[in-house]
């Protein structure tokens, strides 16, 4: 196995970089650096300015528009964009959806929803957790009955990411009440501007509007937009997760998120000299950055299997529950070495542009918004529990 790369893929994350230095927007990368808030239109003209120049569909067969680079080049993408301060592209249409359309649906769902998700030009949401459906996926109630050529929806989601951005929404509903759990469901696909559709914000912990809930009541949706076969929706459902959870260690976001904790560490003080110079601190930072490197070489090991067209066993999991919990660890370092002056700042003040009277410099005013959100990382994407039972049964056979 062999976990350095080449001098043709070295050349092609210079290329990136190089890239990114003559387009990333400076004021979104002032934004992503410093952890202030995105707003829609930053993702997207980010997805517009990659679109143009041919890398808009980083994970997409030519055939597609994509790029049709291996899982190495996607990795290099990801890590220099991360490094560099871009926006995350927006995981919804072009990593979760799309992907479905294409192994899954028609042709016409083919030619209609992929090109604009590929131009910057729609968002989508993800119609999956319920009250009482979010782990136990195949216990959801929100029901679809055929009404001539249309579905009709009741129900409702919760969590969803985004839905007050959202153009479309991907949905699993129960269309099949009698079957059994995962065998009743199906996939749909549903324009947000439908009459009937209601969404109400949730507000996390950091008082960031990102997930919401979403009331489904009398919702027609027409039969051409069911992707695949009715009731065999779970079938998509799992092919959609395997997407989801690509790159979830966020490798290349926790080293950005590493080296912005040195920067603060060493404007802090601690009995007058940098925080970063205190034994027991610097351990902690140091702990955490080896932590990092060790999951970097556990990920370039999944890339190698990817590469040779071996499909990556429960590593997948292993880099989901460390990626989660290290980049949770950083934003934690964050928030101590800031201390009391923590208290006070949250992401709606910076956003409006709020700075008081501190001299903290700006990278230093967000951690702890950034710190209540990171709370979610264990939880979504499957939770770290259920990945550990996931590596247990895989591994010690229980």
């Amino acid at each position: 196995m062999d976990l350095d790369f080449t001098a043709e893929e070295r050349a092609f994350r210079d290329e990136v970089r190089s890239f990114l230095r003559d387009h990333l927007p400076a004021a979104v990368r002032h934004k992503v650096l410093n952890g202030i808030y995105l707003e829609r239109e930053d993702y997207l003209a980010w997805q517009r300015v990659l679109h143009a120049r041919g890398w808009g569909g980083p994970s997409w067969p030519v055939a597609f528009g994509g790029t049709g680079w291996g899982p190495v080049r996607q990795y290099l993408f990801d890590e220099a964009c991360a490094e560099a301060g871009a926006p995350r592209l927006v995981p919804f249409g072009l990593k979760m959806v799309a992907p479905v359309l294409m192994a899954f649906g028609s042709a016409a769902q083919q030619q209609r929803f992929l090109p604009p998700i590929l131009a910057g030009e729609a968002w989508w949401c993800q119609g999956y957790s319920e009250p009482g459906a979010g782990s136990d996926l195949a216990a959801l109630r929100t029901r679809a009955v055929r009404d001539g050529e249309h579905y009709v929806v009741d129900g409702q989601k919760t969590w969803t990411t985004f839905a007050h951005y959202a153009d479309w929404m991907f949905c699993l509903v129960r269309t099949d009440p009698a079957a059994k759990p995962q065998r009743g469901i199906s996939f749909l696909l549903i324009d947000m501007r439908s009459p009937g559709i209601r969404v109400r914000p949730i507000r996390t912990l950091d008082g960031a509007h990102e997930v919401n809930e979403v009331w489904l009541e009398g919702v027609r949706v027409p039969l051409a937009n069911l992707v695949g076969e009715e009731n065999r929706g779970w079938t998509y459902a799992k092919f959609l997760l395997g997407h989801e959870r690509s790159n979830i260690a966020g490798i290349g976001i926790a080293r950005r998120e590493l080296a912005r904790l040195k920067r603060l560490a060493r404007s802090e003080s601690c009995d007058g000299r940098p925080l970063l110079e205190a034994p027991l601190f610097a351990a902690r930072v140091a702990r955490v950055e080896i932590e990092l490197m060790a999951l970097e070489i556990t990920n370039l090991r999944v890339l190698s299997a990817e590469a040779e067209q071996r499909a990556p066993g429960v590593e997948a999991s292993i880099l989901k529950i460390r990626g989660s919990e290290i980049q949770q660890e950083i934003f934690a370092l964050m928030t101590e070495a800031l201390g009391l002056q923590a208290l006070p700042y949250d992401r709606e003040a910076m956003a409006a542009g709020y700075a008081g009277d501190s001299p903290l410099p700006v990278h230093a005013r967000t951690p702890t918004a950034q710190y209540l959100n990171m709370r979610k990382l264990s939880i979504y994407g499957g939770s770290n529990e259920i990945q550990r039972n996931l590596i247990a049964r895989s591994m010690l056979g229980l």
